[in-house]
C-alpha cells in the first residue's frame, strides 16, 4: 500500500533553485535512505514531507489518516515532566483505557442480574481492545527503549529540561519510537549514540512494523536498515533499489552505462556527419545523404553525462620513517580527578598499524587519546614513545583552530615558509578555492573546520596520527575521501571513531575499553563484532547449563549453528510454558467471572473474589511481558 507520494515537488529561493521535479513513493514497510553531499537540500526536503515547510511547486499526496513522525537533525525539546512521564504522556490513550478498565473492575461488586451480565460484555470487549492497544505491554515497552537508548531507572525522575543537547536529542528518538507511527522520518538520527546504542537501534528499525525514511552519514547503519536509496543530486532525485553499499555500486554501474552509451552515440553521429559533408553535393549520393541527415535530426540525442561534484583530495605523506614500535601503554589507567573510567589499558602499537578504539559513551576513548598525545596524565601506569615516531593529533573539539584566523592565515602562520601558492594548492584540494580562502575560521561550518583540521595537520608530514572521532561533521564524500587517503597513508594509525563504516574500511585491529580494562581484536570492525557475539553465546550457553564449555575444534559455523539450535529449544520450551500458563490464567479469570456473577449479592465474597481477579490479572500481565520478550527473542 502506498502511504505517501511525492509529485513534481521543487524548492526555490529566488531564482535559485535548491532542486525540482522531484518524485517519489513511499510503501507501507518501505525502508529508505535519502543521501547526497551537504548542502544538497536532504533535510529541506525532509521536512516538505513531515509537513514542516512548503514546498514551491509540487504536492505531497498522504494516504487518510497516516500517522507520521519527524525527528529533526537538532531537534529541540524540552519538557517540565519527568524523563518516565514524558514517555508516558505517549500512552494517553492506553492509560484512559486502563483506568475505565479498573474502574468496571470496581463496579463488578455493585451490580447483579441483567446489569451485571452487560457489564461484563463490556468489559471482556473493552479488555480485547486494551489488549489491541498494547496496553498491557507499554511499559515494558518504556523501560524498553529508554534502557535501549541508554536511560536506566536512575535517570527516570529527572526532568527532561535538565538534560543535555544530546540526551534530548537521544530522548526525542526514543519517545518517536514510542509512537509507533506508520511512517518515521528521521534526520540524522545516529547522531549522539555511541556504538552499543546503534546497535539497539538498528535491531529496533529492521523489526518495525511501518515505513521509515532516514538521511544519516553513518553508512553502516544505513547498509544494516534500509533496502531502498534516493540521492539527492545536482537538484534531481534518483532511486535505486538497495541498502548504501548496493546504491555505490548501481551508482557505479549506471555512470559507466551512460558514459558508454553517450559515446556511441557520439561516434554513430559523427559518421553520420562525415557521411553527409562527404556526399551531398555529389550528384550519384545526394539521396542517401539527405536520409542521414534526416536520421540525424530525429535523433533523440543523449546529454553528456555529467561529472562528478568536486570533490577533496586528503593526503598524508610522513617525512621519516618511524621505528617497529611506535608506542605502548603498560597498566594504564585512565580517568579525571583520581576517579578512574578504565583500567588496566595494555597496548602495544607497532609501524603500519591502523587500531581503532571502541567502546561505550563516557569509558574514556578521548581520554586515552588525549593521554598518549601527551594532553592528559594518566591516573596510573605508563605511556612509551619509540624511536623516531613524530606523532600528529586530530581533536574532535577543533581546538586546535583559532576562530580570528583566516582559513589561509590558519596554515600560513604554522608554516611560515612555505610559499602563498603551496599554502593554496594545499587548501584547494581540501576545497577552500578561490574567496574560500579568505573566510574566518569562527564563520565556518563544522564539516568545513574539520576539513581545515585534517589540511592543517595533512602539513605537518607525521609518520603516526591519532586521530579523535575524524568523521564527525563531515559528509559521505569527504568521509570515503579520508579513508582511502588513511589507507593510502604510509605511517601508523591510532583512532577513536564511531562510524563502523569507517573502522572497517580503515583498521585492521580493533582495541575495545571497558570499565575492566582493555581487549585487542586482530581484525576490521565486523570480525570484532563476530568474536563478540561468540563470546556470548558461549557465556550464555555456560549460564543455561551450569556446565564448563570447552570450545570445540570443529569450524566456527558449525559451534554457531549448534549454540543457536540449543538456544532456540530452551527459548521455544520457555514461550510453550509461558502459553500454557496464560491459557491456564484465562481460564481462572474466566472462572472468576462466573463466580462473581453468582456471588453478585454476597458483597463480602464479591470483593475477596475482585481482590483475587485483580492478583491473576497482574500475573497475567506479567506472563504476557515475558511471553512478548521471549517471542522477539525467537524470531516468532
Amino acid at each position: 500500500m502506498i502511504l505517501l507520494q511525492g509529485n513534481n515537488i521543487a524548492r526555490t529561493f529566488g531564482a535559485d533553485i535548491l532542486f525540482e521535479n522531484i518524485n517519489f513513493t513511499i510503501q507501507d514497510n518501505s525502508r529508505v535512505s535519502l543521501v547526497g553531499r551537504n548542502g544538497a537540500g536532504k533535510s529541506t526536503l525532509l521536512k516538505i514531507i513531515a509537513g514542516v515547510e512548503s514546498a514551491s511547486r509540487g504536492e505531497v499526496s498522504k494516504t487518510k489518516n497516516l500517522s507520521m513522525s519527524y525527528l529533526a537533525q537538532e531537534q529541540a525539546f524540552s519538557s517540565d515532566l519527568s524523563i518516565y512521564d514524558e514517555m508516558l504522556s505517549v500512552f494517553k490513550e492506553q492509560i484512559a483505557q486502563e483506568k475505565a478498565l479498573r474502574q468496571m473492575e470496581a463496579e463488578m461488586g455493585e451490580l447483579s442480574g441483567d446489569a451485571l451480565d452487560s457489564l461484563m460484555t463490556r468489559y471482556d470487549t473493552a479488555t480485547e481492545s486494551f489488549r489491541q492497544n498494547k496496553g498491557f505491554t507499554y511499559e515494558s515497552d518504556i523501560k524498553n527503549v529508554l534502557n535501549g537508548f541508554k536511560f536506566d531507572q536512575s535517570f527516570w525522575t529527572r526532568q527532561v529540561a535538565s538534560l543535555s543537547g544530546g540526551q534530548k536529542t537521544r530522548l526525542a528518538l526514543a519517545k518517536i519510537l514510542l509512537e509507533n507511527p506508520q511512517l518515521l522520518i528521521l534526520d540524522e538520527p545516529t547522531n549522539h549514540l555511541d556504538i552499543d546504542t546503534l546497535l539497539w537501534l538498528e535491531n529496533y528499525l529492521k523489526n518495525y512494523k511501518g515505513a521509515i525514511l532516514i538521511v544519516s552519514h553513518d553508512r553502516y547503519f544505513l547498509d544494516k536498515v534500509t533496502t531502498e536509496t534516493l540521492e539527492l543530486s545536482r537538484g534531481k532525485l534518483d532511486k535505486y533499489a538497495g541498502n548504501y553499499s548496493r546504491y555505490i555500486d548501481l551508482k557505479a554501474e549506471k555512470v559507466a552505462s551512460q558514459a558508454k552509451q553517450y559515446e556511441k552515440q557520439q561516434k554513430e553521429i559523427a559518421s553520420l556527419e562525415d557521411f553527409v559533408n562527404r556526399n551531398l553535393v555529389r550528384a550519384s549520393t545526394t539521396k542517401r545523404a539527405q536520409s542521414r541527415r534526416k536520421q540525424l535530426e530525429k535523433m533523440d540525442r543523449l546529454d553528456q553525462p555529467v561529472g562528478q561534484d568536486k570533490s577533496a583530495h586528503f593526503t598524508f605523506s610522513p617525512a621519516i620513517v618511524s621505528g617497529n614500535v611506535v608506542l605502548s601503554v603498560t597498566d594504564g589507567a585512565i580517568g579525571y580527578d583520581k576517579q578512574v573510567l578504565a583500567s588496566p589499558i595494555n597496548l602495544d602499537v607497532r609501524k603500519y598499524d591502523a587500531i581503532a578504539i571502541v567502546g561505550p559513551n563516557g569509558i574514556g576513548k578521548s581520554t586515552l587519546i588525549k593521554s598518549i598525545v601527551g594532553k592528559h596524565d594518566l591516573i596510573d601506569g605508563e605511556i612509551k614513545q619509540g624511536s623516531n615516531v613524530m606523532m600528529g593529533y586530530y581533536d574532535q573539539e577543533q581546538r586546535d583552530l583559532t576562530a580570528s584566523n583566516t582559513v589561509i592565515e590558519e596554515l600560513w602562520q604554522a608554516h611560515t615558509l612555505t610559499p602563498e601558492v603551496e599554502i593554496r594548492n594545499r587548501l584547494g584540494a581540501f576545497l577552500f578555492s578561490g574567496e574560500d580562502v579568505k573566510k574566518v575560521v569562527g564563520m565556518l561550518s563544522g564539516g568545513e573546520k574539520a576539513r581545515l583540521l585534517l589540511a592543517k595537520l595533512s602539513m605537518e608530514n607525521d609518520n603516526c596520527l591519532v586521530l579523535d572521532e575524524p568523521t564527525n561533521h563531515l559528509d559521505i564524500d569527504s568521509r570515503e575521501v579520508l579513508e582511502n587517503a588513511l589507507i593510502d597513508f604510509d605511517g601508523t594509525l591510532l583512532f577513536v571513531s564511531h562510524d563502523r563504516y569507517f573502522i572497517n574500511r580503515v583498521a585492521d585491529k580493533v582495541l575495545e575499553i571497558s570499565a575492566e580494562g582493555s581487549r585487542l581484536y586482530l581484525g576490521d570492525y565486523d570480525y570484532y563484532l563476530e568474536k563478540k557475539a561468540e563470546e556470548a553465546e558461549l557465556e550464555m550457553l555456560e549460564e543455561s547449563t551450569a556446565i564448563e564449555v570447552s570450545i570445540p575444534t570443529k569450524s566456527t559455523s558449525y559451534q554457531e549453528s549448534k549454540l543457536d539450535q540449543k538456544l532456540r529449544r530452551k527459548l521455544s520450551r520457555e514461550v510453550a510454558e509461558l502459553e500454557k500458563k496464560l491459557s491456564q490464567l484465562d481460564e481462572k479469570i474466566h472462572q472468576l467471572h462466573t463466580e462473581m456473577i453468582a456471588a453478585s449479592e454476597d458483597f463480602e465474597a464479591l470483593n475477596k473474589l475482585q481482590q483475587t481477579l485483580d492478583t491473576v490479572m497482574h500475573d497475567k500481565d506479567m506472563a504476557e511481558e515475558s511471553w512478548l520478550e521471549k517471542s522477539e527473542e525467537l524470531g516468532d
